[in-house]
């Protein structure tokens, strides 16, 4: 019922257009809280000064937002899903020479969501400043935070529902105030003509530095494509038309009213325009749609965590679903990382002035990378090449100028996003590498060659019986091939008897959400073969899909799972099932370059931060056995070894 609920709000609809308020434009509409008070933070604030700043955010918001996401970007849906990793995996079959971009995209995005909920729920508070000058902003900005990261684990559909109300009280509170405000002077409607906006960054001489404030207006873009499975392409560009227009119009409004004031110092815009009596309640407003905005990306953090781990680029952790709506997961580890980043950085901060240095730079590079992967889309969907060509020079035209004019946040904050982002690509990479690796050395033999053997070791009762039905995981692609390492599990380690063997392959398919499954008898009554085809947002449950999988075998007759022990037997007592898991690791005899050994080092010591294959595949650890057998096979002919 949750799935076909969810799956119903994607269609254009007033209740999916209310849901998509609440779910997409959170930290793009939480944007004026900050933009306009990093504008002037140097202090000047000529009417040409604001005009130009104003048009600048006008025309970002329309190039890089509603032309670039909205219109362009949203058409890249993979069965209903979007954001970088989505991007990738519609490309990973013919471009698999692009996972270096979606990883760098990936953990770029996770970098610079940690200073979201931090800059957003900060700056809202900030608000009570001007009432209650006295006031201890921080302890209500952590508090405030830890009740978020805290709500986590126990799933946010029932506040869910209100979110899109907020917002659109949220959304309606700037349109109004900025309204308010557009006659204090009425020529910052000049803004909208791209002329000022170009004459700005020509005659400024820090025009470009300007951009790196202005940028700030559009950092939650990325949020409209992550967001596309949530609500569906239609119900994201319609919203984003009321959503754009409220933005501007505050925009606007902040602008005049900012050069109807005295030059010198400003507080912050957003709030100064507020009637003394509202600002309370607006701080109110505001920290709520802080909250929407920040839970937006903690729950967008854990989709791509989940989905990296999927697509091999993160180690296994828990994963958890506290609700039965598709989609809606918890990931204890990234839950309390992001909440201990996210005090830290205020405790670090104290002001959202200060997190607005920090603030922009590594999200550059997850839009560039998003244009790349765009662009190789657009190819492999044969848009006219001339068209493709166009999309990559202009938009790599306008976010290397963003890109550049965010550099000189670097020293000044910028370093930590950065930092943050290049410990994660890190690990994404090893993990990525080290499995490429392990798949490197391993050797697949015919099945059909040892077809005899397995059914000669089923038979022979001189050999104890391991289990009724033993389970290997295998990683052959061809049905017909079986690894080396699970015959030398079978017949050379400890020989294993059983009346059954399987194999299970797990295959990542690019949909999102596909759940199926194919079986071929290999060796009939001794040995089969199960393929999951499992969509790269689902979490591979592989004991209870292997249970459906031999429930609707015994169902249709084409096994049985009666006990062949004659005792058990009459009693019509089933057969046990044994997993092995196999843990290949690399001994000082297997040939590695020093890189690849620095990799598979670095793997294993990821490997003790990550959850056991056993609780990763959600097997039942009372009928698991791990065994360790060698990365490769030890080389013999090399030893210049001489008998005497």
């Amino acid at each position: 019922m949750g799935i076909a609920r969810a799956e119903g709000l994607k269609k254009l609809s007033f209740a999916g257009v209310l849901v998509t308020l609440g779910i997409v434009f959170g930290d793009i509409g939480t944007s004026p809280l900050y933009v306009m008070q990093a504008i002037t933070a140097g202090g000047a604030h000529t009417a040409d000064f604001i005009i130009g700043a104003i048009s600048c955010i006008i025309w970002t918001l329309t190039l890089q937002t509603t032309l670039k996401y909205v219109i362009i970007t949203l058409r890249a849906d993979n069965k209903g899903e979007g954001g970088i990793l989505a991007l990738f995996a519609l490309l990973r079959k013919r471009r698999r020479s692009v996972y270096l971009l979606a990883m760098l995209g990936a953990s770029a995005l996770l970098a610079d969501g940690v200073i979201t909920p931090s800059i957003t729920v900060l700056s809202a508070v900030e608000g009570l400043g001007s009432v209650y000058p006295n006031i201890s902003i921080i302890p209500i900005v952590l508090v405030i935070l830890a009740f978020l990261f805290l709500l986590q684990q126990f799933g946010t559909s029932f506040i869910g529902k209100s979110f899109g109300p907020i917002m659109v009280i949220w959304f309606s509170m700037l349109a109004i105030i900025g309204l308010h405000h557009i006659s204090d002077y009425p020529a910052i409607l000049h803004a909208f003509n791209p002329y000022y906006a170009v004459r700005l960054l020509i005659e400024n001489p820090s025009g470009i530095l300007i951009l790196g404030a202005v940028f700030l207006c559009t950092t939650g873009a990325e949020a409209l494509y992550s967001d596309l499975g949530h609500c569906g392409v239609k119900n994201i560009r319609w919203s984003w038309m009321f959503v754009k227009i409220a933005l501007i119009l505050n925009y606007l409004g902040q602008g005049a009213w900012i050069i109807a004031q005295p030059q010198g110092a400003l507080p912050n815009p957003f709030f100064a325009t507020m009637p003394v009596w509202f600002i309370v309640p607006g701080v109110i407003i505001a920290t709520a749609a802080a909250v929407i905005a920040s839970q937006a990306l903690i729950s967008g953090s854990f989709t791509i965590i989940s989905e990296a781990i999927t697509l091999n680029f993160w180690p296994k952790v828990q994963v958890k679903y506290p609700t039965s709506i598709k989609g809606q997961l918890y990931i204890p580890s990234v839950n309390w990382l992001l909440f201990i980043s996210c005090s830290l950085i205020v405790l670090g901060f104290q002001h959202s002035s200060n997190m607005e240095a920090a603030y922009g730079l590594s999200i550059t590079l997850t839009m560039i990378m998003t244009t790349f992967l765009m662009f190789f889309y657009l190819r492999v969907k044969h848009v006219k090449s001339w068209l493709a060509w166009v999309f990559l020079f202009s938009y790599m035209a306008i976010e290397f100028t963003f890109l550049v004019a965010n550099l000189h946040k670097f020293p000044n904050g910028g370093w930590l996003t950065l930092l943050l982002a290049s410990v994660i690509f890190l690990v994404m990479f090893i993990w990525n590498k080290a499995r490429e690796t392990k798949k490197r050395f391993t050797e697949f033999i015919p099945i059909c060659h040892y077809a005899e053997v397995i059914t000669d070791l089923r038979n022979d009762k001189d050999i104890p019986k391991v289990a009724s039905n033993l389970v290997y995981i295998t990683r052959a692609e061809r049905k017909v091939d079986v690894e080396a390492k699970i015959l030398y599990s079978i017949l050379n380690k400890q020989p294993k008897r059983a009346d059954r063997y399987w194999l299970i392959r797990i295959n990542i398919s690019d949909e999102p959400f596909t759940k199926k499954y194919k079986v071929t008898v290999l060796i009939p009554g001794v040995l089969y073969r199960v393929d999951f085809f499992i969509g790269f947002k689902v979490n591979a449950r592989i004991n209870r899909f292997f249970n459906h999988v031999v429930s609707e075998l015994v169902e249709n007759k084409e096994i049985s799972l009666v006990s062949n022990y004659h005792s058990l037997q009459k009693h019509g007592i089933s057969g046990d099932f044994k997993f092995i898991i196999i843990d290949r690791i690399p001994t000082v005899d297997i040939e590695l370059t020093s890189f690849e050994r620095l990799i598979m080092n670095s793997y294993d010591l990821l490997k003790k931060f990550s959850i056991s294959s056993v609780k990763g595949y959600g097997l039942d650890t009372s009928n698991v056995t791990i065994e360790q057998v060698p990365l490769g096979r030890i080389p013999v002919g090399d030893n210049d070894l001489t008998r005497i």
